[in-house]
């Protein structure tokens, strides 16, 4: 049966106008074991609390203390701006392939997604079928990349606004945006560039 008019409208009423709804904005001063304390000394008991206090856009995996060839740190590659090739991988981090990864926001975020895991699983497959121990991007490859991109980027006028909350990185480095199309992306991230990695079979010494 499909709903008459009055009854979608009903069903669509946003959550905040629901009667038992409420929005509080007073500051918490402390957390109690069943309620909420806030800055004005008012006391809210609570059953569940939910921590969705947003996150930082321009860390990605640099958010872990991660640590990959030779000791080295991500937080520390990145610190001018993480970087990565087609947004997915990253020289010094053998076999780590990221979804949604620098310089992969743009359009649609789903078929981004799908393009990125198709490339990580390609790179997978090698791995298996070649008895790698690992993969690695080359860091000529990758830089050869973002240069290219940020060239790019360069020339996309609405992000050269004075915006430094987001696209940002504390160097001024647009780290979030891809420059290009969907299908442009598709195209990158299906290319078979065997020839950008450094890999290391299986037994073999790096």
């Amino acid at each position: 049966m499909t709903p008459d008019r009055a009854t979608r409208r009903k069903i669509a009423v946003p959550t905040l106008n629901r009667p038992n709804v409420e929005v509080v904005t007073t500051p918490i001063d402390h957390i109690t074991r069943d309620g909420i304390v806030y800055d004005d000394g008012t006391r809210r008991e609570v059953d569940t609390l939910i921590l969705a206090t947003g996150f930082e856009t321009t860390k990605f995996v640099s958010a872990i203390d991660l640590t990959g060839r030779g000791g080295r740190r991500i937080r520390e590659d990145w610190k001018d701006g993480a970087q990565a090739y087609l947004g997915i991988t990253t020289h010094g981090y053998p076999n780590l392939f990221q979804i949604y990864g620098p310089n992969t926001n743009n359009g649609s975020i789903l078929y981004m997604l799908e393009c990125q895991v198709d490339y990580a699983m390609r790179q997978i497959q090698r791995l298996h079928d070649e008895g790698l121990a690992w993969m690695d991007v080359r860091a000529d490859a990758m830089a050869a990349y973002n240069e290219a991109l940020q060239r790019d980027i360069s020339n996309v006028k609405v992000w050269q606004t004075n915006i430094h909350n987001y696209y940002r990185s504390s160097t001024n480095r647009i780290v979030t945006q891809y420059p290009h199309t969907m299908s442009e992306y598709r195209k990158r991230t299906s290319v078979d560039d065997r020839d950008a990695y450094e890999v290391y079979a299986l037994g073999q010494e790096a």
